[in-house]
């Protein structure tokens, strides 16, 4: 088992399941999310970043209307998370309080993350949240969501926020103690799978249907959410959330669960990712200062070394970076658009607010959105 996927990550997202955070359905076990702040402030004694993605809205909302069963429909599920949410993110605000943490609330859709501008504007409220060293609570924004923009559970979600802010671990916490052979609760023969590789044919096999009745994910959605995460380098571990200070110990090194393991490194995987997937919308033509910058010192593009904009793009779209022979020495996302790079360029980067009116980034392109050709 890798003893040290949590120890040594700097970020870190953990998802907790609806059978944690909620009593059987009836509301929200207060006992049980006090648990989980405390844990998580002891992470961030620890020095990490800490990403949470919960469940438990819509079971607080059926809780808060008197509703003894899950609606199937889409407009009663709707309604059911708007009045939860009001009480989800309470209850986390009033826990993390008494550790004088602070929290904020994130609703996503796959809408989010599939639309190019809004995943850099949720990147980038997400970044400036860890730096203000506040805890981010997410969920999936069940009060707008439609069948076809929905995640299917949180643990997909949980898998894309992974990808989105670059996290080195996800954390899923569940009511099983991981990952094994077979169903334990029909085979007693199963044994519990330590530690194999995200994406493993056979890891898929072996995971199952659906769980609780609470909540939608079963272990087949955590062992394909470790495959989504493994995408952008990070490890998934799996453990049981009933386990006595399961996040203090994997943290300090214990190991508990399963350990899914990506096989690329985080900025490398990415970096794959932005060499190989995006589409091309327009070019920025480089002076000789921003090319060494990139090329040699591994900086990322500011507006002053930018001495031509060729074509039309919009903020969050791929964009390359040229000589002024035309060669293409790198490519990456873009936080300005075509028509606001034209007026930024050549111009430090305090400027920005002065000629926009604001300021997104003091970087055209950070050198995490960027990859060397």
């Amino acid at each position: 088992m890798n003893h040290t996927v949590l120890r040594t990550a700097r970020r870190i997202v953990i998802k907790v399941g609806s059978s944690l955070v909620t009593n059987q359905g009836q509301g929200l076990d207060h006992q049980a999310l006090a648990g989980w702040a405390k844990q998580i402030s002891e992470l961030k004694q620890l020095g990490k970043e800490i990403i949470l993605v919960s469940s438990g809205a819509i079971a607080e909302g059926m809780q808060r209307l008197n509703w003894n069963k899950r609606p199937t429909a889409i407009y009663e599920l709707q309604a059911a998370a708007a009045v939860g949410q009001m009480g989800l993110a309470q209850a986390y605000a009033d826990c993390f309080s008494h550790y004088d943490r602070l929290t904020a609330q994130i609703l996503l859709t796959h809408d989010d993350l599939s639309n190019r501008k809004r995943y850099l504007n949720a990147r980038s409220t997400l970044s400036t949240l860890l730096k203000l060293n506040i805890i981010p609570v997410i969920n999936e924004n069940d009060t707008v969501v439609i069948d076809e923009i929905r995640f299917g559970d949180n643990d997909t979600l949980a898998a894309l926020v992974t990808n989105l802010v670059e996290a080195e671990v996800l954390v899923i916490l569940t009511d099983q103690s991981g990952l094994f052979t077979s169903d334990p609760r029909k085979n007693n023969n199963a044994t519990l799978v330590q530690e194999a590789n995200a994406g493993d044919p056979e890891i898929e096999a072996m995971a199952g249907g659906a769980g609780s009745e609470i909540g939608r994910g079963g272990m087949q959605s955590k062992v394909i959410a470790a495959k989504r995460a493994a995408r952008s380098g990070a490890h998934t571990v799996i453990a049981s959330g009933h386990e006595p200070d399961v996040l203090v110990r994997l943290a300090k090194g214990e190991a508990i669960g399963t350990c899914l393991l990506a096989n690329t490194p985080v900025l490398i995987a990415r970096k794959q990712w932005l060499a190989d997937h995006l589409q091309i919308r327009g070019s920025v033509v480089l002076d000789s200062g921003a090319i060494r910058a990139l090329v040699e010192e591994g900086k990322s593009l500011l507006p002053i070394g930018v001495i031509e904009v060729k074509g039309e793009f919009d903020r969050g779209e791929a964009v390359s970076c040229t000589d002024s022979k035309g060669n293409e020495l790198a490519r990456g996302l873009v936080n300005y658009s075509a028509r606001e790079t034209r007026k930024i360029m050549r111009q430090p980067s305090q400027n920005i607010e002065k000629l926009l009116g604001y300021l997104d980034e003091y970087e055209l392109i950070h050198r995490n959105n960027l990859v060397i050709l």
